[in-house]
């Protein structure tokens, strides 16, 4: 993870976590969720203020979130003591087991690392899925080059061929560019089906 972003969010993770809470549902996120994952162990991966993950928890997808920010981890586990958070970052997430969860949600995290760490981290959130799990990802879309905001969050330049092209275990099952119902911001999001291994 780009390390002015991980500074960025521990220096001030009661107010990120605070704007991320009142933000309107995910609902365009929830119905994709409910059509396409199966009721499992399921992973959120850059929880931040855990607030997807206790959504899932309470809609039937039993959650654990991980977070590379030791400061929304806080967050994460004041504002919600019934869910499971836990340490760990992409490219690696050291720690977590292969083939561990039946749903992996990524939401909008992947443009915050450096674009050469991207295709390792996509192909890692495929490796913890089960055979036949559910791979939901999206990354906030910035055009022309890699910013950064006025907290020095990077914001890269996310290419989607070359996430598809790490999605080589996976059938696509959705491919699509919307604005998202909870922040707002322009996001592509895929949605991937781990294959199962031939017989």
């Amino acid at each position: 993870m780009d390390a002015k972003t991980l500074q960025a969010y521990d220096s001030a993770a009661e107010a990120f976590a605070d704007d991320w809470d009142s933000q309107p549902a995910g609902t365009d996120l929830q119905a994709l969720v409910r059509r396409y994952f199966t009721p499992g162990p399921t992973a959120d991966v850059g929880c931040g203020s855990g607030r997807d993950a206790a959504w899932l928890t309470a809609d039937g997808f039993p959650t654990i979130g991980f977070e590379p920010s030791e400061g929304l981890l806080v967050e994460a586990k004041r504002r919600h003591p019934d869910v499971t958070f836990r340490y760990a970052a992409l490219p690696e997430l050291k720690g977590v087991a292969d083939g561990t969860f039946t749903n992996v949600l990524c939401e909008t995290v992947i443009m915050h690392l450096e674009p050469s760490a991207v295709a390792n981290s996509v192909r890692r959130l495929v490796e913890i899925l089960q055979p036949g799990g559910t791979l939901y990802l999206t990354w906030r879309v910035t055009e022309g080059s890699n910013q950064r905001d006025n907290a020095g969050r990077l914001y890269a330049v996310v290419d989607p061929d070359v996430v598809c092209a790490a999605l080589d275990r996976a059938e696509l099952l959705l491919d699509e560019e919307s604005i998202s119902s909870s922040s707002g911001k322009k996001i592509h999001r895929l949605i991937a089906r781990k294959h199962q291994p031939h017989r």
